[in-house]
């Protein structure tokens, strides 16, 4: 069973006495352990996809399972507890508290799940040691330099162990050297059995993965497979 699958996917929005059809018809799947990068130019319909997958928001038409679960069923609650402990979400802006700590920042996920203290804490660390900031737990993000902080965000997104790392344009905001770092991350992540979908506009980005979305105008335009000899992330 595919960790992701869409049917006939269609999310419309009405605008005024208008319609606009952000997703049309997408059918995909995605298997355990894959990378895969999503990419098109802004008012694809990648973002909307994105959305969908995250199950932060639900498709007008179709059908989504994730994990076997089909989403269409789920109420509030159980969407909600879906996104805490199944999907690790990595933004653009970061989205960190910005008078926490970066281990405070890291537990945030533990602490909506009921997550006993002293084992929140002992996660936290551990998924900040991951992405090499063990030394860096107590520095507020106005005391970190922006790959820093995008990689307390990613820790904060791997600390349930998650089914999925979902990452919008994680380098958006960081010059070309730490985007390059961070990516690195992305890499050794997947390496160690991460399933990862990275939604992007830069080529550059994209060629990380070893699949590639393209998305135009709401459709799937081309679903292609990386070579390796292409790829961005080779050790």
């Amino acid at each position: 069973m595919p960790m992701i699958e869409t049917d006939n996917l269609w999310r419309t929005y009405t605008m005024g006495q208008e319609k606009v059809h952000a997703l049309r018809s997408v059918s995909m799947t995605i298997e355990k352990g894959e990378y895969v990068a999503i990419m098109g130019p802004s008012g694809s319909g990648k973002s909307t996809m994105m959305n969908l997958i995250g199950c932060l928001d639900t498709p007008t038409q179709g059908e989504y399972w994730l994990n076997d679960q089909r989403v269409r069923q789920l109420n509030d609650n159980q969407l909600a507890n879906i996104r805490n402990r199944e999907i690790g979400f990595v933004f653009q802006t970061f989205n960190l508290l910005p008078r926490a700590t970066a281990l405070h920042n890291v537990e945030l996920p533990l602490i909506y799940n009921g997550t006993p203290k002293a084992e929140r804490e002992d996660m936290a660390k551990a998924a900040l040691a991951k992405v090499d900031l063990a030394d860096r737990m107590l520095h507020r993000p106005s005391e970190l330099s922006g790959g820093q902080r995008q990689r307390v965000a990613i820790a904060r997104a791997l600390v349930n162990n998650p089914s999925i790392l979902l990452a919008d344009e994680p380098t958006g905001n960081l010059d070309s050297k730490t985007s390059k770092e961070i990516m690195r991350f992305f890499d050794d992540l997947h390496h160690q059995g991460n399933t990862i979908i990275t939604v992007t506009h830069e080529p550059d980005i994209a060629r990380h993965a070893h699949r590639v979305l393209s998305i135009l105008d709401g459709r799937i335009a081309s679903d292609e497979r990386v070579p390796e000899s292409e790829r961005n992330g080779i050790h």
